[in-house]
């Protein structure tokens, strides 16, 4: 469920590399906004600037120019300090690799988080178990990444993410490892979590069919906005209404 106040604000966003004595645009101007509770998905080309803008809105990289705007406070005007404490406990992040330690549990994976922001032991395991219980892999949390599937790894990521409560998760391409069916899987987690819990959902992919699970789609063009088109019914929520159609009828028909 959406509402109409912005959660994220940017303007005139422009982001330049130096290569010797070379400059690459990798943003030109991005002007544009998400709703607290939306799922929005950027998608584009190569080199179109969409992992560029991601880093940007996850308080991983600045702006060469331009204001980016989060619940109202100017990202730039933060400290380091600051930007930790958005990155740990507002935004939670998901990636293509799943960025998991091999060696370690999923339990313990989903902790890592917690331990950063100072939560005591009772806490973390009661927190992260309880994740790991929402993502379906309750009877999974002691096994290593190389014990699971692909789709279960990002499920603990996705765990991970959630683990501080953010208001937002941003997702670089979080299905692009996985087979159509873990995806398929993966993005309905997401939209349950955006449907239960009014988390922001924010995702870069380059598959047509996984953009159409959001309720928007952003184009990126050579580093600017092309257009911006939205999903009337985006994936997940048809297959829902569906499946609760079909319920309601076998039900009346007993």
């Amino acid at each position: 469920m959406t509402n109409d106040q912005p959660v994220i604000s940017i303007y005139d966003l422009y982001k330049v590399y130096k290569m010797g004595e070379n400059e690459v645009y990798a943003l030109r101007g991005v002007s544009l906004s998400v709703n607290q509770g939306e799922v929005v998905a950027i998608m584009g080309p190569s080199g179109s600037g969409k992992s560029t803008l991601m880093n940007i809105l996850g308080c991983l990289d600045q702006p060469t120019q331009g204001q980016y705007l989060l619940d109202g406070n100017d990202v730039s005007k933060m400290s380091d300090d600051d930007l930790a404490t958005v990155r740990n406990r507002k935004v939670g992040f998901v990636f293509q690799s799943f960025n998991l330690l091999p060696r370690t549990t999923a339990l313990d994976n989903v902790v890592l988080p917690l331990v950063y922001a100072g939560n005591g032991a009772q806490t973390r395991s009661t927190r992260a178990k309880a994740v790991l219980e929402a993502v379906g892999l309750g009877e999974r949390m002691h096994h290593t990444p190389n014990e699971l599937s692909g789709g279960q790894q990002q499920r603990v990521a996705i765990a991970r993410a959630l683990v501080n409560n953010p208001a937002i998760i941003l997702a670089d391409e979080p299905t692009g490892n996985l087979d159509s069916t873990s995806g398929e899987e993966v993005m309905h987690i997401l939209q349950q979590l955006n449907r239960e819990r009014g988390i922001t959902i924010i995702l870069v992919t380059h598959d047509p069919r996984i953009g159409h699970h959001a309720q928007r789609i952003i184009h990126l063009f050579d580093g600017m906005v092309a257009n911006q088109e939205i999903v009337a019914e985006p994936i997940q929520a048809r297959l829902a209404t569906e499946e609760a159609e079909a319920e309601a009828d076998f039900r009346v028909a007993i």
